[in-house]
C-alpha cells in the first residue's frame, strides 16, 4: 500500500462551502457521513468561519461575485477569481487530496476549475430548482451534479451527468431525531403559526405578518416568530401568545409543531418543511439572483404542499385572510402535509456520502 495512502494522506477530501446556511448545512451534513480526513475551503469573515473550524481544518481565500450590472468591479472579480484557482490549486497539489466536493455559490468556481485542472474529481451539489450561475457555467466540467429538485435537470446543459438525491439537512430535522420544543408553554390544542424569513430574517415578510397578526391571535393561534438581526420594529406588535426572537436554535422542532409555517423560499428552508411535513405559505424573496426563490416555491406548490404568492400581491389584509382560510380547513392542512412529505429525501446526506466515496475511491 502507498505509505501516503497508509498515514491518511493522498485521502483527504476538499469541501468548498461559503457564504449563508443554505450553503454550509447541505455539505456539514454531507461530511458527518464521510470517512477520512476532511479539510475546508471557505471565504473569510463569512459564516464558516464560526462553524467549520470547530469540526474541519479551514483554509480560506477571497473571492466574490458580480451583483447587477457588469461594471469595472469585473476586473477585481477576475483577479480574485485567478488567484484564488492558484491558490486552491496549490493547496490540492500540496495536500494529497483525491477530490473536491462543492455546494455551489463563488466559492464553487476555483474549487472546481483547479481541481479539474489536476485530473481529481469534482462533485457540486445544486439545491435550487433554478441552478446559479457558477453550475450552469461549471456543470459539464463536474464528474456530477447531484441535484436537490427534479426540476434541475432541465436548466443545466445536456452533457451534465446529473442525479436526484435532495438536500441534506441537520440532524435536527431528521426523521429519529428528538427535537424538542423550548419552553414555551403552548397548549397542545391551539394552531400555531410559525414565521421564518431564512438564515437573515426577512423584514418585508415581518412587516406582512405583524399586520395580520392582530387577526390570527383574535382567532385563538400562536404565533412564533423568527424575525433576523435586520428588523427595526421587532417590538412593535406586543401580545402574551406572540412570541418573537431574532434566532431560534431548534428550528426543527417548531416546523413539527408548527400548524402552518410562513416563509420565505430558500432551498434550504423548503427541505426542511418537506422533512418535517409541515404546510407552508411561501413567499419568493423578489430580488433572489434569477428569481431562483420563485422557482423552488413553485416546485412546492405545483404538487399542493405550499401556497405561494409573490410579496407584491401580498398585503397585511390579503396575507390575514388566506392564513385565516387554510387554519379554518383542517382537510386542506392534511393534503398539504401529505404532499410536503412526498418531496422528502430521507438519507439524502448519506446517498451524497455514497456518490463521493465511489468517485474517489
Amino acid at each position: 500500500m502507498d505509505d501516503r495512502r497508509e498515514n491518511g494522506e493522498g485521502n483527504k477530501l476538499l469541501i468548498a462551502a461559503s457564504g449563508t446556511g443554505g450553503h454550509l448545512f447541505p455539505a456539514i451534513a454531507t461530511a458527518e457521513h464521510l470517512p477520512g480526513p476532511i479539510e475546508w475551503l471557505g471565504v473569510p469573515d463569512r459564516l464558516e468561519t464560526e462553524l467549520v473550524p470547530k469540526c474541519y481544518p479551514l483554509h480560506t481565500v477571497r473571492m466574490g461575485g458580480v451583483q447587477g450590472k457588469v461594471g469595472l468591479g469585473i476586473f477585481k472579480v477576475l483577479f480574485q477569481f485567478a488567484q484564488a484557482t492558484l491558490t486552491t490549486r496549490r493547496l490540492l497539489q500540496q495536500g494529497n487530496f483525491r477530490g473536491v466536493f462543492t455546494t455551489g455559490g463563488y466559492i464553487a468556481a476555483p474549487a472546481i476549475i483547479a481541481a479539474r485542472s489536476l485530473g481529481l474529481p469534482a462533485v457540486l451539489h445544486e439545491s435550487n430548482a433554478m441552478p446559479g450561475k457558477v453550475t450552469r457555467w461549471l456543470s459539464r466540467w463536474c464528474s456530477l451534479v447531484a441535484i436537490g429538485f427534479k426540476e434541475t435537470r432541465q436548466y443545466l446543459p445536456g452533457q451534465t451527468q446529473t442525479v436526484w438525491v435532495g438536500t441534506p439537512v441537520r440532524s435536527q430535522f431528521l426523521a429519529d431525531s428528538q427535537a424538542t420544543l423550548e419552553n414555551f408553554d403552548i397548549p397542545d390544542n391551539v394552531p400555531v403559526i410559525v414565521v421564518i424569513g431564512g438564515s437573515q430574517g426577512a423584514v418585508a415578510v415581518n412587516q406582512l405578518v405583524r399586520a395580520a397578526a392582530p387577526a390570527w391571535l383574535e382567532a385563538g393561534a400562536w404565533i412564533i416568530h423568527q424575525t433576523g438581526t435586520n428588523d427595526p420594529d421587532t417590538e412593535s406588535l406586543s401580545h402574551p401568545h406572540y412570541l418573537h426572537r431574532p434566532f431560534f436554535e431548534n428550528v426543527a422542532a417548531l416546523f413539527k409543531r408548527a400548524t402552518l409555517v410562513i416563509s420565505r423560499a430558500g432551498a434550504g428552508t423548503l427541505t426542511e418543511l418537506a422533512m418535517t411535513h409541515s404546510p407552508s405559505v411561501l413567499i419568493p424573496y423578489p430580488f433572489a439572483a434569477d428569481d431562483h426563490q420563485a422557482y423552488n416555491a413553485n416546485a412546492f406548490g405545483s404538487v399542493g404542499a405550499s401556497k405561494v404568492y409573490r410579496q407584491a400581491e401580498l398585503n397585511g389584509d390579503t396575507l390575514q385572510k388566506r392564513v385565516l382560510a387554510l387554519l379554518e380547513t383542517p382537510d386542506e392542512l392534511a393534503c398539504m402535509r401529505v404532499a410536503a412529505e412526498a418531496l422528502a429525501v430521507n438519507d439524502s446526506a448519506e446517498q451524497v456520502a455514497n456518490l463521493l466515496q465511489k468517485l474517489m475511491e
